[in-house]
C-alpha cells in the first residue's frame, strides 16, 4: 500500500517513512501544505498522513481542499495541538482520524491500519486463492496450512497481486504501488521479487500460480493456481 506522509518536521517525517517502509508501505513525503495538497491530488494513495501546521497551507485547508475536490482518501491528521476543539475542527474538515503529538510509532502504524481496514468495509478481507492464503491485517501468508515466511516487500508485492488475482498487473503498477515516489532505481527489481516469490509460494509446494505475460507483467492465478 502507497503513503503520503506531509510533515515539516523533517527528522520525523523521515522516521515515520523509514518505519513505514520497514513494515511493509510504499512511502512519498511532502514537507509543507502546498506540495502536500498537489502530490494527493495527482497521486494515488491509500491513506494520507497529514500534519495540521504546516507551512504554505494548513493541514485544515488541505483536507478540506480534498474532500471538496471529491477526494475519500484516509486522512490521519498529526498535531502538537491538544483540545477538542482543534480534534473537532480537524474531523470537520474531513479528517478520518487524529493523532496528538508526541505520540508511539506503535500507536501510529495500528490507526493507519484501522483506517485501511475500515476503507475496505470493516475489514481487510483474507484473500484465499486455492491452497494459497493471504492476510493482509496480519501482514502473512500460507500455502496448505504452513505458514510461508515473506520480508516486507515479498509481502507487499504478493498482496498487489492478491488483491488483482486473475488479472495481469504491469511490472510499472508494481512499481508505483509498492515502491516510493522517490525510487529511480532498476525497473527490473521487480523480476528479483517475483522470483523470490516463486520460490517461496509455488516451487517447494509443485505450484506455478505467478505466471508472466510477456511485455506486459505478471498474473497471480485466481485459483492458486
Amino acid at each position: 500500500m502507497r503513503l503520503l506522509i506531509v510533515e515539516d518536521e523533517r527528522r520525523l517525517a523521515v522516521t515515520l517513512a523509514r518505519g513505514l517502509v520497514a513494515d511493509g508501505f510504499a512511502v512519498d513525503v511532502a514537507h509543507d501544505g502546498v506540495q502536500g495538497l498537489h502530490m494527493a491530488a495527482t497521486g494515488t494513495y491509500d491513506l494520507v498522513v497529514l500534519d495540521l501546521m504546516l507551512p504554505g497551507m494548513s493541514g485544515y485547508r488541505v483536507c478540506a481542499r480534498l474532500r471538496v475536490d471529491g477526494d475519500t482518501t484516509p486522512i490521519l491528521m498529526l498535531t502538537a495541538k491538544d483540545g477538542e476543539y482543534d480534534e473537532a475542527e480537524g474531523l470537520d474538515t474531513g479528517a478520518d482520524d487524529y493523532l496528538t503529538k508526541p505520540f508511539s510509532y506503535v500507536v501510529l502504524l495500528a490507526r493507519i491500519r484501522a483506517l485501511l481496514r475500515r476503507r475496505t468495509r470493516g475489514g481487510t478481507p483474507v484473500l484465499r486463492l486455492g491452497t494459497l492464503t493471504v492476510d493482509p491485517a496480519a501482514r502473512r501468508c500460507f500455502r496448505e496450512d504452513r505458514e510461508v515466511p515473506l520480508t516486507a516487500k515479498e509481502f507487499a508485492v504478493l498482496e498487489h497481486l492478491a488483491v488483482h488475482a486473475g488479472q495481469v498487473v504491469s511490472k510499472a503498477e508494481i512499481l508505483d504501488h509498492v515502491w516510493d515516489f522517490a525510487y529511480d532505481g532498476d525497473p527490473n527489481i521487480v523480476e528479483v521479487y517475483i522470483s523470490a516469490l516463486r520460490r517461496k509460494i509455488d516451487a517447494p509446494f509443485g505450484r506455478r500460480s505467478i505466471t508472466t505475460a510477456r511485455g506486459a507483467g505478471y498474473r497471480l492465478a485466481a485459483d492458486g493456481g
